[in-house]
Parts: C-alpha cells; structure tokens; sequence
C-alpha cells in the first residue's frame, strides 16, 4: 500500500472552490492505497471548442510536470464526444487522466455530487485495469436540459444584482419620485391587467437586451459546423436563462421596495381625491406595479453596464475568451 498522487486541474472561480473542498478525499475501505495526497492547481486547461482528447494531453503533461499518479480536470464546461453526446466524464486509464464536466451534474448538490464524481475516478483510474479510454455519457433526451441547467446555476444568477446595482440605484430614485406623482397615478388606474403585465415582460425583455448588446455578451460560432453552431446556442441559451432569473429577481425586489414605499408616504384617500374616484390599498400594489416596470427601464438604459464583472460573468462565451487568452499567454 503506497500513497497516491492525485492532481486537480480546475477551470478558475467556482471550479477552483469546488476542487479546493476535495482535498479531504479518503480511498473507499478496501483500496489498495495508504491514502491520497490531493493537489489543485487553478487554471483553465481546455476550450469549448476543442475535443476532449485535447484535455486529456494537457492534463497529463500537468501530471508529467508535478510528478502527480493521476490527475483530473475539472471543467464548467459542457463535453461532448465525436458522437455529440453530452459527457459527465471522459477517462484515459492507460495514462491515468480524466476530465469531469460540472454541468453535467445538473445544477443541484454540485458540491456533493462533485465529490462522489472524483471519488469514483480516482477510485477507478487507482486499480488495474485495460489500457482504453472511456466515456461517461449523459443519459437520453434529458442530457442537454441538465447540462443547460448545470450552467445557468454554475452563472450564479442571483448574484447578478452586484452587478446591476448601479442600475437599481437609479431605478429606485426612479420609482421613489414616480410613485408621488399624480400624473403616475392617472396613469397606473387607467390600465388593464394585460397591459400592466405587458408592461412587466416588456421591461425585463428591454433590460436583458440592453444587457446583451452592452456588455457584447453574444456568442456566435466560430465557423458553420454542427457543432460550433449547438455550442452557441447552449451558450446563448444558458446567458439568457441567466438573465433572466437575475432581473427577475432585481425585479421583484424593486418591487417590495417601490411597495413599502408607497405604503409609507401614500394615502389612499389623497389619490383618490386627485383621481376623482374612490381609492384603496389594493390601488398602490397597482401603482406600484406599474412604477417597477417603468422605474426598471429608466434605470438600466440610463447606466452603463459592460464593465461590470458579474454581468460578465452572466455569459460562457466570456469566460471563454478569458479561457482562451490564458491558454495562449501558456503556450507563449
């Protein structure tokens, strides 16, 4: 029995975190090992447009380099084999190396799932076994919606607040002098339930647009394969996923703000004296409504909005030209 080499090659931020818990890793009862001495090392080692063997050769060059027994590579981005199939992993026993796709983990108890993920390949690649290589594939229809999923949560949606805080700012000095103004008021009563909704969905469907075009977040293929194409779609798809569930939530919380607000300062009767009509409660939580759309437009279009790091962060195709120039400075 002899202790094991285990190297971690993982893509920067979250992936780096998530390696970083794994040091603790212990063989299953029964292994042939004293123990495994888990190294990370922080650092994108691959692209999305390149084949998976093409990971494989880098990492072990890494695993040359450090003296490691084995390694694994552990991604944010989506695998796929010649065949197209969406991969959890792909595993080179002959060399000892692996490549482990966090997305492919669908998005929930990525930590724990991780965890028994790498457990397993160092496990396997420790013992005896064929020269070959292997692929893990996702199973069936559902591959490409848990690995769509696997990246939006890997985007940290909900954080995207930090990133449009600026806009918020701006949209609640927006809907804080919005909401005493009697001309809003008159507006606000005199539409339907569609047309507020209509409103809503429009706000946010601006907002993630402006976003788009501002921080230059579209992805486009690099060439017309088949496969360059799928990739930019899953990477669109999962940026406008993300952006969404983020001015969502900076919606709503736009929203409970304007509302308390308005609670605060307003009294019914006062508008619906302004109104010429009988005025309620349920009338500001109308107001207000219509105050977080029009609050939400103004204050987004009127704020600048590429800089920012975590609206980046929103989009693969981002953290892909990072990937990309960092692995051209290597090989300089």
């Amino acid at each position: 029995m002899e202790l094991i080499r285990v190297g971690l090659v993982a893509d920067p931020a979250s992936p780096t975190a998530l390696a970083r818990r794994m040091t603790d890793l212990v063989p299953p009862d029964g292994a042939d090992a004293a123990g495994w001495d888990i190294e990370v090392v922080s650092e994108p080692f691959t692209l999305g447009s390149e084949d998976v063997d093409v990971a494989l050769v880098r990492l072990r060059a890494h695993a040359d380099r450090n003296g490691w027994d084995l390694v694994i590579g552990v991604t944010e981005l989506p695998l796929r084999d010649v065949g197209g199939r969406y991969l959890l992993a792909a595993i080179d026993t002959e060399h000892h190396a692996a490549v482990l796709s966090l997305p492919a983990l669908g998005g929930f108890r990525v930590r724990a799932r991780a965890r028994n993920a790498v457990r397993g390949l160092v496990s396997g690649m420790s013992e005896p076994a064929s020269p070959e290589e292997q692929r893990l594939p996702l199973p069936g229809l559902s591959a490409r919606g848990r690995v769509l999923l696997g990246m939006v949560i890997a985007n940290r949606p909900w954080l995207l607040a930090t990133g449009l805080k600026s806009a918020l700012v701006a949209a609640l000095a927006t809907g804080a002098v919005a909401t005493i103004e009697p001309t809003v008021w008159l507006l606000a009563a005199s539409l339907s339930g569609w047309r507020l909704a209509a409103a809503t969905i429009a706000s946010i469907a601006v907002v993630i647009g402006w976003i788009v075009i501002d921080g230059e977040l579209w992805d486009h293929p690099e060439d017309d394969s088949p496969e360059a194409r799928e990739r930019s779609r899953l990477y669109n798809t999962s940026t406008l996923l993300t952006l969404t569930i983020g001015v969502v939530i900076c919606y709503a919380a736009l929203y409970i703000v304007n509302l308390a607000w308005a609670l605060f300062v307003l009294d019914p009767a006062v508008m619906g004296d302004s109104l010429g009509t009988s005025a309620g409660y349920g009338d500001l939580f109308v107001l207000t409504w219509f105050v977080a759309s029009a609050a939400t437009l103004g204050g987004a279009l009127g704020t600048g909005l590429a800089s920012d790091e975590a609206i980046r962060a929103a989009a693969y195709s981002k953290r892909e030209e990072e990937r990309r120039t960092r692995l051209a400075e290597e090989r300089a």
